[in-house]
């Protein structure tokens, strides 16, 4: 028996082809829906890892400014300190110059001069007196300057021809009153070793009477 197909076969295979063509086209954009959702998670996890890292970054950084703060508190505190140490160690160095600066005028004042007034302000001293001549003057300038391991820098301020009565005489007499500036060395610095600064001149000439 023979069969006949009457159907339009070619409008059906139209249609079946149509038919996975669309299908083919879902499957793809499912796909690709697919890939989209996972790039997008894999995105949305490497973002919220990095986020979490700068906030243990964030975390760390403001610990480290809270230790820095406290470093730089300390170091102000040990400067601080150190002053207050070098201050006491400074008083208890200098509490016993007033001693040396009346041994060191003991020795270098020559014969012949007598001392009236002495006045310590910081490191300097002003030393007032009378002389029998313009050469002790001299002599004590270079003394000081030169022979002396507490006393500096001698700057003569003023000399001048006085009548002056001394306290074991009563006839006045004619001398020479003086008052001069001397630079006091600290302990420290007398006692280092002599070597590079040379003691500064002192005019060996006799200063000349006002």
């Amino acid at each position: 028996m023979i069969l006949i197909n009457l159907l339009p076969h070619r409008e059906e295979k139209r249609r079946l082809r149509k038919q996975a063509f669309f299908i083919g086209l879902g499957l793809s954009a499912v796909a690709g829906l697919f890939i989209v959702a996972l790039w997008y998670a894999a995105q949305q996890q490497m973002i919220g890892s990095q986020q979490a890292r700068n906030q243990f970054l964030q975390t760390k950084i403001a610990e480290l400014d809270e230790q820095i703060k406290d470093v730089s508190t300390l170091k102000a505190e040990i400067e601080a300190l150190k002053a207050r140490q070098k201050a006491v160690e400074d008083l208890q160095t200098d509490r016993n110059m007033p001693v040396h600066l009346l041994n060191e005028l003991a020795r270098q004042t020559p014969e012949g001069i007598f001392l009236r007034t002495i006045k310590q302000e910081g490191q300097f001293v002003t030393v007032t007196g009378v002389a029998q001549t313009n050469e002790r003057v001299s002599e004590f300038l270079r003394n000081t300057a030169y022979n002396s391991p507490w006393l500096e820098r001698p700057e003569l301020q003023e000399i001048k021809a006085a009548s002056v009565t001394l306290p074991d005489t009563k006839d006045p007499k004619r001398l020479f009153e003086f008052s001069l500036k001397l630079g006091m060395k600290r302990p420290q610095d007398a006692n280092a070793p002599a070597g590079g600064a040379s003691a500064p001149a002192v005019s060996a000439s006799a200063p000349r009477a006002m």
